[in-house]
């Protein structure tokens, strides 16, 4: 084990302290050394002046300035035996010494030595000498540390790492996925780079960008390709390193950050999460945040104020810009919004690539499947992706990943882990019926989206799952498609009823029946398609922080409130009835896909197909063909 020399000065400072003290209370003096170690025996002051007043004293020496004597005195017991003793003498004595020379008794008197005062001296000035040298050695250690003592004088600095010339190793060559977002932010880098192509002809390059989209989507990759290209000085924080404890403190860093920024200008200030310190002021049932107010109002200042940022661009990221204050978003202070959204099929083969660049991959795998199979993944989720199936390859031992580690990977990451399958029996049986008969829905209902598969496999907290592909082309959603989704939803319900009886059905439809009431609802008080007509009654759900939570109070009477509920339980009916219908115009095929399913435990929606078409017409379906 490898010890820093600040560890051992640590541990060695209180040692030495503590051993010099309890050297010092072992050896006090020398003159008491000297009469501990040349008597034998310890006589009291009494007894002493009888042996004086017998003429039994041979001889005194007095230490420690006549509060201590080593006396030689004659044994009463055996004459000829001289015994050495210490006696200690009392301070009011002043006849004893005349007593001794009237006695004829040997006196010697020795003075005091000053080691003891030395040593005493010495341990009063060495202890507080070492006790502040490892106070302030331990002050410079921790001033270091964020948040530690040392930093009680450093509160309104700004936090802000600083780099003349970020060296991220990020590239807008790595940043894959994005082209839209890549375009609009290289107009910055070429401004900081050929600021004269833009001035000639009167524009002005905005002062602030803000990075909008999913967590995921590559906004904090992007400022770091930003400051790879750009070659300037780049600041970057995020924004819950603004605001403190103590008032005012996030004020006081905004201004020391613009203040170094105007130092080194022009440069790029990146704020990450910038939600943290710009969320609408003055809102919330509970009031406001007055630190984090203030610090948004001198960041609104000193973006856009009565003092100009020039060659000053500031970058912000955030997932959560509905609930940034609108001062914030006015031009002259982030004037450009660039959407980051999750890639489409052409992006997400390029952030595949990049991500696949250190991985191997078997012969038979191909990115633009692996990308068909990934609707609506970030490119962190597409990351994530590959390296689950990097991590199951090695675990599994083999040489390169194949596409069973790829399908595995991702039904992981949507999904969950693996579970133990179930043995044949009823339950297994039950849940088979189910999941088939959300795939036989899903199936011949011509608006739903194709089954991709139907496994037993358990995965997190579900027992089998039925997976769709979605048409990522079909942008808007008709009605004809939300009833085809709630009939699909509907469907693992609708047969265990058939199959089994009302009686016999299960929890596993809970979830299930939570996205129907969700979709027939939305149908109804958000996009119009009821017989209530073309009403919005609701909007979405509002955060309860900005008031919109708790007393979010409903613009209708309670007329129109029953007749929402009917109109939400007609819609349910109607696609319950449908899938109830077609379980039982199907029965034969879905007893053999079931016990189909029971031994293979995973069907591909393609086989799934095939089989119910030979016994009855699949609809055509529009299929996603991706263009490259």
């Amino acid at each position: 084990m490898k010890i820093s020399w600040r560890t051992l000065l640590l541990w060695t400072v209180p040692l030495l302290v503590v051993g010099f003290f309890l050297w010092q209370g072992a050896f006090p003096s020398a003159s008491t050394q000297m009469g501990n170690n040349t008597a034998n025996t310890r006589m009291t002051y009494g007894r002493f002046l009888e042996y004086l007043d017998s003429g039994r004293i041979l001889s005194v020496d007095l230490y420690e300035g006549g509060r201590t004597a080593i006396v030689q005195a004659v044994d009463p017991e055996i004459e000829d035996r001289v015994q050495r003793s210490r006696v200690d003498l009392p301070m009011n004595a002043p006849d004893l010494v005349a007593k001794l020379r009237k006695s004829d008794v040997q006196l010697e008197s020795h003075p005091v030595r000053n080691e003891g005062a030395l040593w005493g001296f010495l341990g009063n000035l060495l202890f507080p000498i070492l006790l502040i040298g490892a106070l302030f050695f331990l002050f410079r250690r921790s001033s270091n540390l964020p948040g530690g003592p040392g930093q009680a004088m450093n509160f309104g600095k700004s936090k802000a790492r600083f780099q003349m010339e970020a060296k991220t190793g990020i590239m807008f060559d790595d940043v894959a996925g994005i082209d839209e977002a890549k375009e609009e932010l290289q107009e910055v880098v070429t401004f900081l780079k050929q600021p004269e192509r833009f001035t000639a002809v009167g524009a002005r390059i905005p002062k602030g960008v803000l990075l909008v989209g999913p967590p995921g989507t590559g906004k904090t990759l992007l400022a770091k390709a930003i400051a790879g290209e750009a070659g300037v000085p780049f600041f970057s924080i995020s924004g819950s390193e603004f605001v403190e404890m103590f008032v005012g403190v996030g004020a006081s860093r905004v201004r020391d950050l613009f203040k170094k920024a105007k130092e080194n200008a022009p440069c790029l200030i990146f704020i990450d999460e910038i939600d943290a310190v710009g969320r609408q002021r003055g809102a919330g049932i509970g009031g406001g945040n007055d630190e984090r107010e203030q610090t948004l109002n001198q960041l609104l200042t000193e973006m856009d104020g009565f003092e100009g940022n020039t060659g000053i661009i500031i970058i912000a990221a955030t997932n959560r810009p509905d609930v940034l204050d609108s001062a914030l978003m006015r031009p002259g202070r982030f004037d450009r919004q660039v959407i980051v959204d999750a890639p489409d099929f052409k992006g997400r083969i390029e952030i595949l690539e990049v991500h696949a660049r250190n991985k191997k991959l078997a012969p038979d795998v191909s990115i633009e499947s692996i990308a068909r199979r990934t609707p609506g993944f970030s490119g962190a989720d597409l990351a994530n992706l590959l390296n689950e199936a990097a991590i199951l390859t090695a675990r599994r031992r083999k040489e390169a990943i194949t596409l069973l580690e790829i399908d595995d990977a991702v039904d992981r990451v949507v999904a969950g882990m693996e579970g133990t399958p179930l043995v044949d029996s009823k339950s297994k049986r039950l849940i088979a019926y189910h999941e088939v008969g959300h795939a036989i829905v899903g199936t011949l209902v011509k608006d739903h989206d194709p089954v991709q598969k139907v496994t037993l496999i358990p995965r997190g907290q579900a027992q089998g799952l039925t997976w769709f592909t979605p048409n990522e082309e079909q942008g808007l959603t008709t009605k004809a498609q939300l009833m085809a989704r709630i009939a699909g939803a509907l469907g693992g319900r609708a047969a265990e009823e058939e199959v089994f009886g009302y009686d016999e059905v299960t929890t596993g439809a809970g979830g299930d029946l939570q996205q129907v009431t969700e979709m027939a609802r939305q149908m109804v008080t958000r996009f119009g398609m009821s017989e209530l007509g073309p009403l919005s009654l609701e909007s979405s759900s509002g955060e309860v922080f900005l008031g919109g939570g708790l007393m979010n109070r409903a613009e209708y009477s309670e007329e129109v409130a029953m007749k929402i509920d009917s109109q939400v339980r007609t819609l349910a009916e109607e696609g319950h009835q449908l899938a109830r219908q077609l379980i039982r115009d199907n029965r034969e095929v879905i007893d053999r896909l079931v016990e189909l399913l029971i031994e293979k435990e995973t069907i591909d929606g393609e086989e799934f197909r095939q089989i119910v078409a030979e016994y009855t017409h699949v609809p055509e379906k529009e299929q996603f063909v991706p263009q490259l």
